[in-house]
């Protein structure tokens, strides 16, 4: 079994994966004050028997890395994941100070297309892999080297987000595309193609701003949505796939078994008509809204 939680913390983004492995990752932090006392107990709980934590930071902006001192001096992260940057603030907060910190540090490994490590993408005899594969960026790419060069001088770092596939052995697969613009993922996809996948979490917290265009989602084909947090008259809702939308559904837990994934929310009003039902018991302090095949 696997768990992959994507909390509701208001503008920003902030997930878990417990693998069903010796690893725990945090994708992007986003710790709201009125969320700090049961989001920073639960990954200390959630990680605790996992012996290879890692951080993996999609960008340097604010909403994804707020709370990240409060993380880092709890967790005291070890294995801090991000697209190699020289990113500079105008007004640094202390998180993003963190952030350079880290991101600078013996800590860091640095995320482009490909690239291969013990225990996110290899097994040993100490303990298996993640499941976890960096599709982007491509790190001599102009574009890439652009942005790079944007985000060096002070300019918003969207488009450095790296696209990470998380996939369950056996199981369930999903893509995470951190705040990556509709604009500049056009470009990219004419250069290479996306895989089949189950669930995405929609880029830029499912703005229109971060539409992902026809072709890759054509190529993807998710099962499944996620709609993260953002005022209604700035999503965009992905007409035609199945969607979970977490203004309404709130926090969104997937417990991935071999071949199934159910599914549960913080709302317990909230429905979808898309998924099985296996009337499972409600778990977590969440409330079961049905299952997925994986495919």
């Amino acid at each position: 079994m696997s768990l992959i939680k994507s909390y509701s913390v208001g503008n920003g983004d902030m997930y878990y994966i417990r693998h069903n492995s010796d690893n725990f990752s945090i994708i992007d932090c986003c710790i709201p004050d009125d969320r700090a006392a049961n989001i920073l107990p639960e990954l200390a709980t959630q990680s605790r028997d996992k012996h290879n934590l890692r951080f993996i930071s999609t960008h340097p902006d604010q909403d994804h890395i707020s709370g990240l001192v409060e993380l880092d001096d709890l967790l005291k992260l070890r294995n801090f994941y991000c697209v190699k940057n020289a990113a500079t603030k105008p007004h640094p907060t202390a998180d993003f100070d963190r952030y350079v910190e880290l991101r600078d540090s013996s800590k860091a490994f640095y995320l482009r297309r490909g690239v291969n490590r013990h225990w996110m993408n290899q097994s040993t005899e100490v303990r298996q892999t993640s499941g976890i594969e960096v599709l982007w960026p491509i790190v001599d790419d102009p574009d890439h080297k652009t942005v790079l060069r944007d985000a060096a001088v002070g300019r918003p770092p969207n488009n450095i987000s790296p696209i990470i596939k998380y996939r369950r052995a056996h199981g369930v697969s999903m893509i995470w595309m951190g705040d990556l613009e509709t604009d500049f993922m056009q470009k990219l996809t004419a250069k290479f193609k996306l895989p089949l996948i189950d669930v995405l979490f929609a880029p830029h917290h499912g703005r229109a701003s971060g539409k992902v265009p026809t072709a890759w989602l054509a190529q993807m084909n998710p099962q499944l949505v996620v709609i993260g947090n953002a005022p209604s008259e700035y999503l965009d809702y992905y007409r035609g796939y199945n969607i979970i939308t977490q203004n309404r559904a709130g926090d969104v837990l997937f417990d991935a078994q071999s071949s199934k994934t159910h599914i549960y929310v913080g709302d317990p009003a909230y429905e979808v008509d898309f998924l099985d039902d296996e009337g499972l018991d409600h778990t977590h302090g969440l409330y079961y809204v049905g299952s997925l095949n994986s495919r």
